[in-house]
């Protein structure tokens, strides 16, 4: 059953990013919304137990979300708080994303045992990343390193590259490496030319029932309008594309001057891309996602993406 008015239940992951990111939540409904009382309860998804299985082999689009979606369709809790990137393109019925916080840096960091960026590895370096995103740009940079497949918390893929010196380098999101503090071990940040994000990285997510409109409600004083118009251009671009959210696909979308710019990549773990850009009216975020996802898709990409899933 739904929380008394007046109370929240907020329902995570129990990894120290997703804690986090859950506390940033926290702080911004009680800033707007003294008077809340809040608690927070810890799931267990299907990709904290799936430790060891390389992303790209796990047939799942909900991987890290999926059990929290079902706490909350249950009414065990009130709000679902995600990294957008790990929300599959299209929600299950009944839900909702409310509310985004302010997004933080959407791109990656590369983090190396010595200091190196990424054009100063050495031939055949060890890199290691979870994405088919990831690894495919890191290919089409680089096709001499060597890409191996890193799962984990941030903390542990830490600790597998400075502590164990399984890699030479590993790539992560920038975002998640500042709410924990740990920007400072980046050697560079990648730009958009290098390593296009994920479709909503760097963005927290609020998901809530469809249907509780005093949540929904309590929720408008922190959605942050310009992350949500990004956002939801990047997710259109995504599921247009019709590939999930751990796919070799890309999408970065910002304002500027009142005029949507939308990025978009789809590539082959090859290092093959195709990618292009397109830009429009802020309210045609939709319209505009479908525009460029076709063009890419006619390009050469639905070519890439059915190599992908026959791999």
């Amino acid at each position: 059953m739904p929380s008394p008015p007046g109370s929240i239940v907020i329902g995570t992951r129990g990894s120290k990013l997703a804690l986090a990111q859950t506390e940033l939540t926290r702080a911004a409904l009680l800033a707007a919304h003294p008077e809340l009382s809040i608690s927070v309860q810890h799931i267990t998804t299907k990709g904290d137990v799936l430790r060891d299985t390389p992303l790209a082999f796990i047939d799942d689009k909900a991987l890290f979300a999926g059990e929290i979606e079902q706490a909350l369709l249950r009414g065990e809790i009130d709000l679902a708080v995600h990294s957008t990137k790990d929300l599959a393109s299209e929600l299950p019925d009944g839900l909702v994303i409310a509310a985004y916080l302010p997004r933080a840096n959407p791109f990656d960091a590369l983090l190396s045992l010595r200091g190196q960026t990424l054009r100063d590895l050495p031939p055949g370096a060890r890199v290691g990343t979870s994405s088919l995103r990831r690894a495919a740009q890191l290919r089409a940079a680089r096709p001499d390193l060597e890409i191996a497949d890193l799962r984990g918390n941030v903390d542990t893929r830490l600790r597998k590259l400075f502590e164990l010196h399984q890699f030479d380098a590993i790539v992560l999101a920038v975002a998640g490496l500042e709410r924990l503090g740990e920007l400072a071990r980046a050697a560079q940040i990648l730009d958009e030319e290098t390593m296009l994000p994920a479709a909503g990285q760097g963005a927290i997510a609020l998901e809530v029932r469809a249907d509780d409109a005093g949540v929904r409600q309590q929720l408008k004083a922190i959605d942050d309008q310009p992350t949500r118009i990004a956002v939801t251009a990047e997710r259109a671009f995504q599921q247009a594309v019709g590939a999930g959210c751990h796919a070799a696909v890309a999408a970065y979308a910002w304002v500027a001057d009142g005029v949507l710019i939308l990025r978009g990549m789809i590539a082959a773990v090859d290092g093959r891309t195709v990618k292009g850009a397109a830009q429009g009216h802020v309210e045609k975020a939709d319209e505009l996602a479908h525009h460029l996802a076709g063009a890419l898709l006619e390009q050469g990409g639905s070519m890439l993406l059915q190599e992908l899933a026959g791999e």
